[in-house]
């Protein structure tokens, strides 16, 4: 008797987390349909967008099947949803399929950069002159790697995004405080020190907050920190369980050039990566870092080939460390 108890419990749970898989697959195909996309020249790295039949997906979530390294640029906008403005922040999440590992870098936005067609500026007057597009070519021409796409929300997206995750907690460093008029107060940040747990518009005082000595420099850290805590968020038992309403939520404030297909198959990649061992840098490094004028202005400059000659270096330790752990492998398994 207790033999078959067990067995239909077992059948149950199976049942239900295959209810729940079905479910998701619907909630991240609809969502990937839903939310704006941009027909890109871009050539994919995934192997595969030979079929678009969404439907497919309600059994299972495409795995991504290329072996080329894939980076995604994450631009957060100050819109305030009104015009274009300038990019907020600029950020590469990089990922290599292969050895499953991933990095994480914050450009600094008052970089001073070549933009296509624009001459010198700092990086963020790029998303100004040509939105995501030619914020893409400024960030792949400065790192020296292919940014296949990008994806792009606004303060109104940002919030909608934490709060339908149900906050984030944070430990924050030290009390801040701004005040604005231009923005009628409703961006004003007030933080105090310590761990608490905020919501969309906290969150975001705290990804935002530069008015210090650090400056952009720490304000880039934070963001890390924040994107950091945000994965290990969505990777949680608790919010996969929200993963309809969360997409729902965020789907109106989304802009992105990934076909559905290739959103789908990178959600799965994304769900391999061990979120802990996420390599975090601020681009460029303080080592590369120059001050430089830009008629008054003082702006960040920086020896462009030494910064990709960086970059290629971080993405060869990969290889280097997956090589070692599997040949260590080998040998504790002989």
């Amino acid at each position: 008797m207790l033999k078959r108890w067990l067995w239909g419990t077992v059948l149950t749970l199976v049942l239900a987390v295959t209810g729940v898989i079905i479910y998701y697959g619907y909630s991240i195909v609809h969502f990937a349909n839903s939310i704006s996309t941009v027909t890109s020249a871009s050539s994919s790295n995934d192997g595969s967008d030979k079929d678009e039949n969404s439907n497919a997906s309600l059994v299972q979530i495409p795995k991504w099947e290329g072996q080329e390294r894939v980076n995604i640029l994450l631009i957060g906008g100050d819109s305030r949803g009104d015009d274009a403005g300038r990019s907020d922040s600029v950020m590469v999440a990089s990922i290599d399929p292969v050895s499953k590992k991933a990095h994480l870098f914050s450009v600094l936005r008052d970089t001073y950069v070549d933009i296509p067609g624009h001459s010198k500026s700092r990086l963020n007057a790029a998303f100004s002159y040509g939105g995501a597009e030619l914020t893409k070519q400024t960030v792949s021409n400065l790192l020296g790697i292919p940014i296949q796409h990008y994806v792009y929300t606004d303060f109104t997206g940002f919030i909608a995004l934490v709060d339908a995750l149900g906050g984030i907690d944070i430990d924050v460093e030290k009390d801040m405080y701004y005040t604005s008029k231009a923005d009628k107060h409703m961006y004003d940040i007030d933080l105090k020190k310590g761990l608490q747990h905020m919501d969309g518009k906290t969150a975001l005082q705290y990804v935002r907050f530069r008015h210090d000595a650090t400056s952009d420099f720490t304000r880039t850290q934070r963001q890390r920190i924040f994107m950091t805590e945000l994965a290990k968020k969505m990777q949680s038992s608790t919010s996969l369980f929200k993963v309809p309403e969360i997409l729902e939520a965020v789907a109106p404030y989304i802009q992105t050039d990934l076909s559905p297909s290739q959103m789908l198959k990178l959600a799965s990649l994304g769900f391999d990566i061990r979120v802990n061992e996420m390599n975090q840098h601020q681009i460029p490094p303080n080592k590369l870092l120059t001050n430089e004028r830009a008629g008054s202005a003082q702006v960040l400059g920086v020896n462009v080939p030494k910064l990709q000659a960086y970059i290629q270096k971080l993405f060869e330790e990969d290889h280097s460390d997956s090589n070692e752990a599997e040949t260590g492998q080998s040998t504790s398994n002989e």
